[in-house]
């Protein structure tokens, strides 16, 4: 008899171990990357680089100890690997070199401050490099034992954007760039302003000129939408403007062959929230305005699905074929992320990637005969492929994670569409239980995505998977507010959160109520961020639920104007005033307005190190819940930024998940 199989568990979270970035070499014979791990014993992360053939084979280490190697690239030449790593004694990341035949790695550069990336030049001689230095401020009290210790006394800003999650407060440096000598490592700063900054840099064919985005209005963080691109020497010298919109977004730049075009994602306007993302194209001279490949289709050129064991599912730099006819780029669409081509002249799209799952990150070597790239699913947290394209073989070259999950029952996935309170179509899911028995009563849970401008779809989500292993089915879906589905559906709630999105909610939980396998008096509720104001919302409008839980989430849109790290941006999406100028707008769409109403049990998850959503938007809710005498508990985590539930202490991912299964568990597992 085969072995039976396991359920999930929290501390499973342990067992995984992630590829974050992958890059294949010039020849298409190598492919290297990093593969992230955690020691239960310290709740350390470390990632080391692994090389593996894309002949086939079994993949190799190649760098160890308990760094962190990561941003793996190989030279022009594809004879050295440059990598960012943290090795030895050093708190501050360098770059680092090592011979892809072997030998030690070598540390490169010198830097004091914060390093946000490279690229090589096309002649492999110089590395462009994004660096903030450190303020002289800082610099002095490290010097000084007694005040390193003390710590800071007190930041001063002058700017809005002065924080961001995940990250911390800002220095007040900016970012700027620096080339690097790829053998002496002597760095030489090529760009310096007070309040400029510039990122996202990509060489000029040519190795010349370097391309970048600033935006270079005398208020950066007053004027966002009005960024460019622009080009410096490499040597150093005259800045030059290359125009594209007046107002818009625009990042991932990459030239065409012949140097004469310039492709990148962004969009035209500002403050409209629920547009596509679009691939464009652009003159390099700056003599014509942008045109967009995409806009006909009304397709989002981004990647938002959501997950929360995330590896290299990321958006990548469109990539011109080798010819300039067409451009490779992803779409998110329906619940998956895929890879397209787009005809440069004719317009007309191909699929080169599809099915069910999401394309990562992904590349080609310099001939284009090898397309590699990351792909993961609802069964696997991701591995690397590789496509001949000449012989149209296609490889899996990594098996991470498989013996481990292969030994757990996941239970059973079903796709549903159904319509929408407007008689709109809604994607959802629905996650039964290992084991489950159709004659039997379960109770549920209502999952709600963050964003609203995300979508969950076909990739693994540990979380849903633990709550099914309780014995809960798990369903979610993509109602109106988030991309994925066309512009018109993510525009559905534009000033109007708590409309659309609640009618559709409430119609897939309807749906819900009909199956015979489900309990409607034991039904549950949760959410993180837009998902937990979606939950702050609900128990303030209506008591179907049972029990809630609501994480990171948004309670009042007037306190969350200018708590946020996105400070005054939030009221584009909230009809574009200030709270002052638009009061009542703000408090109509802020649960806490009702939350007078509310009588389910519910949990209150907050982060203390939450730039995102301050943790005064829980820290309402559990308040009000309590002085209305609704059963309610708050848990928060110190330390943790927005993301916990994806990339936190492990140990404190684990905390969260006992917490809601155990909170479910109390009011949704009762004995009648």
């Amino acid at each position: 008899m085969p072995k039976k199989k396991k359920t999930i568990t929290a501390e499973d979270l342990y067992s995984f171990e992630l590829i974050t970035d992958i890059d294949v070499s010039p020849d298409g014979s190598t492919v290297v990357y990093a593969q992230q791990r955690v020691d239960r014993k310290t709740e350390k992360k470390s990632s080391n680089l692994w090389i593996v053939q894309t002949r086939g084979g079994a993949p190799v280490q190649f760098t160890r100890g308990d760094q962190s190697d990561s941003h793996a690239r190989f030279s022009p030449d594809g004879k050295e690997i440059a990598f960012i790593s943290n090795r030895g004694s050093a708190t501050q990341p360098q770059i680092y070199k090592i011979p892809l035949n072997g030998g030690e790695a070598y540390q490169l550069t010198k830097f004091t401050g914060m390093l946000f990336g490279f690229r090589w030049s096309p002649d492999g001689k110089n590395l462009v490099v994004n660096f903030v230095k450190k303020d002289a401020e800082t610099a002095e009290r490290e010097k000084d034992e007694n005040k390193k210790k003390l710590g800071v006394v007190a930041r001063r800003y002058d700017r809005p954007f002065y924080k961001m999650d995940g990250f911390g407060f800002l220095p007040k440096e900016r970012m700027h760039l620096w080339v690097v000598n790829a053998k002496s490592g002597k760095a030489v700063q090529l760009t310096d302003h007070k309040v400029f900054d510039e990122g996202d840099p990509y060489w000029t064919n040519d190795g010349k000129n370097i391309l970048f985005v600033s935006n270079r209005t005398d208020e950066p963080d007053l004027n966002i939408y009005e960024s460019n691109f622009y080009t410096v020497p490499a040597k150093g010298g005259k800045i030059k403007e290359i125009p594209t919109f007046k107002k818009g977004e625009m990042m991932a730049a990459t030239f065409s062959p012949d140097g004469k075009w310039i492709s990148f994602l962004g969009k035209e306007g500002a403050g409209d929230w629920w547009r596509n993302i679009q691939l464009y194209v652009v003159a390099s001279n700056g003599k014509s305005a942008p045109v967009s490949l995409t806009d006909k289709f009304d397709i989002d050129c981004n990647f938002t699905n959501i997950n929360d064991i995330i590896g290299a599912l990321t958006i990548t730099r469109p990539t011109w074929s080798a010819d300039g006819k067409s451009l490779y780029f992803q779409i998110s669409r329906h619940g998956d992320t895929v890879l397209k081509k787009i005809d440069i002249e004719t317009g007309e799209i191909e699929d080169v990637i599809t099915g069910e799952g999401a394309v990562g990150k992904f590349c080609f070597d310099s001939k284009q005969e090898k397309l590699v790239w990351f792909h993961a699913d609802r069964e696997s947290v991701g591995q690397i492929f590789v496509w001949d394209m000449k012989s149209g073989k296609v490889k899996k070259l990594t098996k991470v994670n498989e013996k481990f999950l292969n030994k757990l029952d996941l239970g059973e996935i079903e796709e549903v569409w159904f319509r929408g309170s407007d008689k709109n179509d809604v994607q959802g899911w629905i996650l039964k239980p290992p084991g489950f028995n159709p004659k039997k009563k379960y109770p549920s849970i209502l999952e709600i995505h963050g964003g609203p401008l995300m979508m969950y779809g076909n990739l693994f989500m540990h979380e849903f998977h633990y709550l099914a292993s309780k014995g809960y089915v798990v369903y979610f879906c993509n109602p109106r507010g988030g991309q994925g589905y066309g512009e018109k559906h993510a525009k559905a709630i534009h000033n109007k959160w708590g409309t659309k999105d609640y009618e559709d909610l409430m119609r897939f939980t309807d749906l819900m109520v009909r199956k015979p396998y489900i309990d409607k008096d034991r039904m549950g509720v949760t959410g993180g961020s837009y998902g937990g104001y979606m939950t702050n919302w609900i128990i303030g409008h209506t008591h179907r639920f049972k029990a809630a839980v609501t994480q990171r989430s948004v309670s009042n849109l007037v306190s969350m104007w200018g708590s946020s790290d996105f400070n005054w941006i939030f009221q584009e999406a909230f009809g574009n005033k200030p709270p002052w100028e638009n009061l009542a707008n703000y408090w109509k769409q802020s649960p806490m307005k009702y939350i007078g109403n509310a009588k389910t049990p519910t949990l209150v998850i907050h982060n203390e190190a939450d730039h995102r959503c301050q943790i005064e938007q829980g820290e309402q809710v559990f308040i009000a819940l309590k002085t209305l005498g609704v059963d309610t508990e708050f848990i928060r985590f110190p330390d943790e930024p927005h993301g916990l539930s994806r990339g936190g202490r492990t140990d404190r991912r684990i905390e969260r998940l006992n917490a809601i299964s155990g909170w479910f568990d109390k009011y949704l597992k009762k004995k009648k």
